[in-house]
């Protein structure tokens, strides 16, 4: 029996990873600790002369993109679905793309690519302000039935959120078409600036949420066992991360504790994306669930020892041999 086909759709973005001695640039720029600010053309050029004198990596990255990653790296049949520019960025992130083996779903605008500045602190904490550029362009009639199939599950970025009519649209489109809607929600001050759209997602089209400890208390109210009971209540299956205490993830009455694989934190961009990407592999591998949160917390235990979301093959290697003993 082959693996499920997962689709991603996302903000298609280039990271500006920048390692800092401090958060003084953080505060000076007022961004919020932490989270995800969306910026516009301006302050991303502001920021990014801010930290012009820092050190800094250029990767390929988005939330759902980073997921998708990690998905293809794990022997799952995917694609991407987003939108770059018509420049350098967008060449890069196709080509990167197809060299992971991901089928890229790319619609190509006139903006810029997106670009997000990722500000690392000294713990591995991560801030980022995100460009969309050309990422704002896609629309609900990109969404279409012939893009969805032969796909089985669908991976939403929670970051769509800002543009209503694109997320709801795909999320009646996936729905439609039979596949299994998985959503991240995220940040927390995305849940907080959309909470009413996200409980009419989540009670109606979703089957797997994910969501940290901060995005679940943002959207629930709640502290952590809370939540995810709260979230089962609503979804099939909820996955509420906690940091360095692992996950709880519940489906029905059933709740499970997964540990974090690892404790050594250079920075933690894309902790929960390469957590989502181990969870749904394992999904689509019919991994019971305990199971699918273990690859869940290895790929992201993998992912926050170096700067940005990406891993070495070798490191991919060793992910793949312990993956058969979990």
């Amino acid at each position: 029996m082959g693996y499920s086909k997962i689709l991603g759709i996302g903000n298609a973005l280039v990271d500006i990873i920048t390692m800092l001695n401090d958060d003084q640039i953080i505060r000076s720029l007022n961004l919020p600790k932490g989270s995800m600010t969306l910026v516009d053309r301006a302050m991303s050029e502001r920021i990014q002369k801010e930290i012009a004198n820092e050190k800094r990596m250029l990767v390929t990255g988005g939330s759902v993109a980073n997921a998708i990653n990690g998905i293809a790296n794990l022997g799952i049949p995917c694609g991407f679905l987003g939108t770059v520019g018509r420049d350098e960025l967008g060449k890069l992130f196709e080509e990167e793309q197809k060299n992971q083996g991901i089928s890229p779903l790319l619609i190509h605008s006139d903006l810029p690519t997106g670009r997000a500045v990722g500000l690392v602190e000294p713990d591995g904490e991560r801030t980022f302000a995100t460009y969309l550029g050309a990422a704002s362009e896609l629309h609900p009639e990109d969404i279409s039935q012939e893009r969805l199939q032969g796909f089985d599950i669908f991976f939403v970025e929670g970051y769509l959120v800002y543009n209503h009519a694109l997320i709801t649209a795909a999320a009646v489109a996936a729905k439609t078409a039979g596949l299994t809607i998985a959503l991240d929600l995220a940040s927390y001050n995305v849940v907080e600036a959309n909470l009413n759209l996200l409980n009419e997602l989540v009670d109606n089209f979703v089957d797997i949420v994910f969501a940290n400890e901060e995005e679940a208390k943002a959207f629930t109210g709640m502290e952590p066992l809370e939540a995810v009971a709260n979230l089962a209540g609503r979804c099939d299956i909820a996955v509420v991360k906690i940091g360095k205490e692992g996950a709880y993830i519940q489906q029905g009455t059933h709740l499970y504790h997964v540990p974090a694989a690892g404790d050594l934190v250079v920075d933690t961009t894309g902790a929960g994306d390469f957590f989502a990407a181990g969870f749904l592999s394992g999904i689509a591998k019919e991994y019971d669930l305990e199971k699918c949160g273990k690859l869940g917390a290895l790929l992201a235990s993998r992912v926050i020892r170096v700067p940005g979301a990406k891993l070495a093959e070798e490191t991919w290697v060793e992910i793949r041999k312990i993956e058969q003993n979990l």
